[in-house]
């Protein structure tokens, strides 16, 4: 693979387009740095509580520790999660924990107010989607890849790539993946962020999400995944992203 390849290539900010931080890629060699700029609001949208911590955790912590806002927009309260508990219980319960994580990575929690299991994709929610996002005035927008075996995580990409297209393209959209070969499906990422001196925190966000088995979680899926994305990064541990654009422009990143 060729060192050039977009493959081996960290997110970038284009201080033209967008301003902000730039972290120096680790696959030259040189220690990890940030420059200074303008601060950025990023928004990353997830279908349930913990999916966008164990998903990209790993680069909002790095986005809030340069000083920048970070929103979480869940779209659901992950009611049915638990089939021995109500809907109300375990909305509860997992409202406290997404709380609870974005304290420990320094962002605030919106919820859109969709139902775990039984979300909708239409013109109605599409728009109290973009609602939610521009309400954030946002540079940049993560949200899950839509080729996913759930159904909450294809709707959340869709809602994300639609509010988009209708916002008229005003923020950069990357998508991201979760629990790559049991959920999302055919992702193959054009940009990575190291994640490697935040990985700690990352995984005290992931944990935070007591009700999702964690532990497990974590050691049978996104351990594992972080080091793969950070082998092909050249970094010991990375989180993979899916660019959406319509050329091939430098744009941003970490």
């Amino acid at each position: 693979m060729s060192k050039k390849s977009p493959r081996r290539n960290f997110i970038k900010l284009a201080s033209a387009s967008i301003g902000g931080i730039a972290f120096a890629p680790a696959i030259s060699g040189k220690k990890t740095s940030i420059a200074s700029g303008k601060k950025l609001n990023i928004v990353c949208v997830g279908a349930h509580p913990g999916d966008p911590e164990f998903g990209c955790g790993g680069t909002m912590a790095k986005y809030a520790d340069a000083g920048h806002s970070v929103t979480f927009i869940y779209l659901t309260r992950g009611e049915a999660g638990d089939p021995n508990k109500t809907y109300a219980e375990s909305a509860a319960l997992r409202t406290k924990e997404a709380e609870t994580a974005c304290k420990i990575l320094n962002a605030k929690a919106v919820f859109a107010g969709q139902i775990d299991g039984n979300t909708i994709l239409n013109k109605e929610k599409t728009e109290d989607m973009k609602k939610l996002i521009l309400a954030e005035n946002p540079d940049i927008v993560f949200t899950q890849w839509p080729l996913d075996s759930h159904q909450d995580h294809q709707v959340t990409g869709l809602l994300a790539l639609t509010a988009w297209v209708r916002s008229g393209k005003k923020f950069e959209l990357f998508f991201y993946e979760v629990n790559t070969g049991s959920e999302t499906m055919a992702f193959v990422p054009t940009d990575y962020v190291d994640i490697t001196s935040v990985r700690d925190k990352k995984k005290a966000a992931m944990y935070a999400h007591k009700t999702q088995a964690p532990e497990q979680t974590y050691n049978d899926y996104f351990k594992t995944l972080e080091e793969f994305r950070g082998l092909e990064a050249n970094v010991k541990a990375a989180e993979g992203f899916v660019h959406f654009k319509e050329n091939q422009t430098a744009m941003m990143g970490l």
